[in-house]
């Protein structure tokens, strides 16, 4: 059909004649002679100067022909430059090379120009590095497709089999494999403008995963530049422990902080720099190896670890040096965190058990600020008894310091380890008016570093609720023996009641015996109370922590070890916020026991009084005794007062043994409610004989 037409068009131009020639070999060869001058004459343009124009505009460059036209955005052949269309579209095709290869040049040479001025980041720099090299192999091939340019392009008429020339079609295929790469690299630009460090190298690993294998070894030609200097701050990381990121490109963010705080707050996970790449588990164990390091170094003052990461690197195959791991190596790296991590943790808790005797000062804090230390407790309460019942204004902290002293030589305390006895020390809480020595008294222990990474101030908060609750109910108790070795019976209670006349000697029994039975209830309830404190909550809270104190492989699991000791204790205690309505009734009863021991005391030292007052009118009945005592009437006067004085005893004891009962009832009745199972145990001690329910039931 080419022919025909080409054969009618030259017909017409002829004169209207048709030049054909009679030689049917010839044929072919005049009309393609004859259609190639006819494009000539269409086409003002030489094919070459377009090819060379294209390559220029590759480069970035205008042509004579082709310029970049900023409001196409991209490269187009000038309206005055008369091509066909199918040619003017086929370079705009190729010229797209060159705005992708513009925008790949534009990015590099910006971010290079920032620096060092401007935060570019290691990453960022090894990516602009590895563009830069991607466009210096482009360069190359430009280079030689140039050199091709030069060479004439053929007639269409000619007949050429194969030629070292370039035209656009044979442009085009050169064209095919670097297009891809460079449209590629233009994405990853568009995509890192506003990142850097690992945020970048996940954006990039991102775009990696590719069915193609031309894109996936190009992406991972790059990730290897580009990922360089992350691998090499894990490495220095999990080995050294050293944190290099000046423009903050790790996943592993550090802060100034004091060497307590240095395990808790001093380094954390930054979430945004973590690449994709990299799972949160293996960026869990890097944090906490390169975390080892630092608290051995800087609190424990060790360089036991750096024998520890040689072992590692050497058990997982690698080198301690730089460049031991890249892109790609993923097991590799995993390995040799795995391998660091269970050798420095294992240091590091051998550090803490067998050099700075963590175990040890565990027992001591459960011996002092928990009074598990009997015979010192006992001694201690007997000697400070008579200054805490001071106001607490008046009270002196040394004083105390010494009688703290004089209680440890006094008992089995004086055994132990004179460095941790050094660390117990008398604090005196802030007080108000009105305020006892026993509301501000109380024992604090200064582990020091690094055991107080355990020990925070936190910590040792949660301790002093503990101990003001154990020193409260041994308060209690001791008040409770106090009390009985005031009321047994003796020689002058039962003296005092022979000579009684029969009604105040009923009364006089009456009230007797109302204090000793209230003094039982009591007794039973603290006593119970005592043995589930004791023996069901912090005996059984200790053994568990012994066993996940020896099960611990980290120093994070020590740390949790003993936050669930410490739980345990709050919450089967009733100091858990679940249980504050319960500690606030426990500590109501406390308070009507000791009401008790004072009118306890006072009936007893009363009868004393009377005892004494009858013996002196006996020796001396013309003596009259002081103004307003109680014998200066006489025998008469005397057995009034004795009758007066049960009474008003009676009343009292009445008054705190009905205010007992109601709130005993109330806490037991709270018990079942509580969540903890281990309640159940208290519940069936106070209640065994299911007295208080039947009680209950009853009204």
């Amino acid at each position: 059909m080419l022919m025909v037409g080409y054969l009618m068009y030259m017909a017409i131009r002829v004169m209207g004649v048709l030049l054909v020639s009679k030689d049917p070999e010839n044929f072919r060869e005049i009309a393609f002679r004859e259609f190639g001058g006819l494009l000539k004459e269409e086409s003002e343009v030489n094919e070459g100067v377009l090819v060379r124009d294209v390559l220029y505009a590759c480069q970035g460059i205008d042509g004579k022909c082709v310029k970049f036209d900023k409001s196409l955005d991209g490269y187009v052949v000038l309206d005055s430059v008369k091509v066909p269309r199918a040619t003017r579209i086929m370079v705009r095709k190729l010229c797209e090379l060159g705005w992708l290869f513009k925008k790949v040049k534009g990015y590099v040479s910006e971010s290079m120009d920032k620096f060092p001025a401007e935060e570019v980041g290691t990453v960022g720099q090894a990516f602009c590095a590895a563009l830069q090299d991607e466009l210096s192999e482009y360069y190359k091939l430009l280079a030689v497709l140039e050199a091709q340019s030069m060479n004439p392009i053929p007639m269409v008429s000619e007949v050429v089999s194969s030629g070292n020339y370039l035209s656009l079609r044979r442009l085009s295929v050169w064209f095919a494999e670097p297009t891809v790469k460079m449209r590629l690299m233009a994405v990853l630009v568009d995509s890192c403008k506003v990142m850097k460090g690992g945020a970048m190298a996940g954006a990039i690993h991102h775009h990696a995963q590719h069915g193609d294998s031309l894109v996936q070894e190009f992406m991972r030609r790059l990730l290897r530049r580009v990922c360089s200097p992350l691998f090499e701050m894990v490495r220095s990381w999990v080995l050294e422990g050293e944190l290099d990121d000046i423009y903050a490109e790790f996943f592993v963010l550090g802060q100034p902080v004091k060497a307590e705080s240095l395990w808790r707050d001093g380094y954390r996970l930054h979430s945004g720099m973590l690449p994709s790449f990299i799972s949160q588990s293996l960026a869990q164990r890097i944090l906490r190896t390169g975390k080892s390091i630092n608290f051995l170094r800087v609190c424990c003052e060790d360089q036991g670890w750096a024998d520890a990461a040689v072992e590692a690197a050497a058990a997982a195959g690698t080198t301690t040096r730089r460049g031991g791991l890249g892109y790609g190596e993923t097991d590799a790296l995993e390995t040799l965190v795995m391998e660091a991590a269970k050798r420095i943790d294992k240091h590091l808790l051998d550090v803490m058990y067998k050099q700075y005797k963590f175990r040890e000062h565990c027992l001591t804090i459960k011996r002092y600020l928990l009074l598990g230390q009997g015979d010192f407790v006992q001694y201690l309460m007997d000697i400070v008894g008579p200054e805490l019942s001071e106001p607490a204004n008046t009270l002196s902290s040394f004083k105390l310091a010494g009688l703290l002293e004089s209680a440890v030589r006094s008992s089995n305390a004086q055994y132990d380890d004179p460095n941790m006895l050094d660390r117990l020390r008398v604090k005196m809480m802030p007080h108000g008016t009105g305020d006892r020595g026993w509301d501000v008294f109380s024992l604090e222990y200064d582990a020091g570093v690094p055991l107080n990474t355990v020990f925070t101030e936190s910590v040792m908060a949660r301790y002093l609720r503990i101990f003001n609750f154990l020193w409260k109910l041994r308060r209690v108790e001791h008040n409770l023996i106090g009390a009985w070795k005031t009321m047994k019976p003796n020689r002058i209670t039962s003296h005092f009641l022979t000579k009684q006349e029969g009604a105040v000697k009923l009364q006089f029994i009456s009230t007797l015996r109302r204090c000793q039975v209230l003094w039982v209830e009591m007794n039973h309830f603290v006593s119970n109370l005592q043995y589930y404190i004791m023996f069901e909550v912090l005996e059984v809270s200790w053994a568990n922590f012994v066993d996940e104190m020896e099960a611990a492989k980290d120093l994070d699991d020590l740390l949790a070890a003993h936050d669930k000791y410490l739980l345990s204790i709050v919450e089967k205690s009733l100091l858990g916020e679940r249980s504050h309505s319960l500690f606030k009734t426990l500590f109501v009863l406390f308070d009507l026991i000791l009401q008790f021991r004072s009118h306890a005391d006072r009936l007893y030292e009363g009868i004393h009084e009377l005892q004494a007052r009858s013996k002196s009118k006996l020796k001396s009945s013309n003596e009259s005794s002081e103004a307003g005592s109680w014998v200066s009437g006489g025998r008469k006067a005397l057995t009034q007062r004795a009758a007066e004085f049960l009474r008003d005893i009676r009343e009292d004891l009445e008054a705190v043994a009905k205010e007992y009962s109601s709130s005993l009832e109330g806490f037991i009745a709270q018990l079942p409610m509580q969540q903890h199972v281990d309640l159940k145990f208290l519940l069936f001690r106070l209640d065994f004989t299911e007295f208080y329910t039947r009680l209950r039931l009853n009204k």
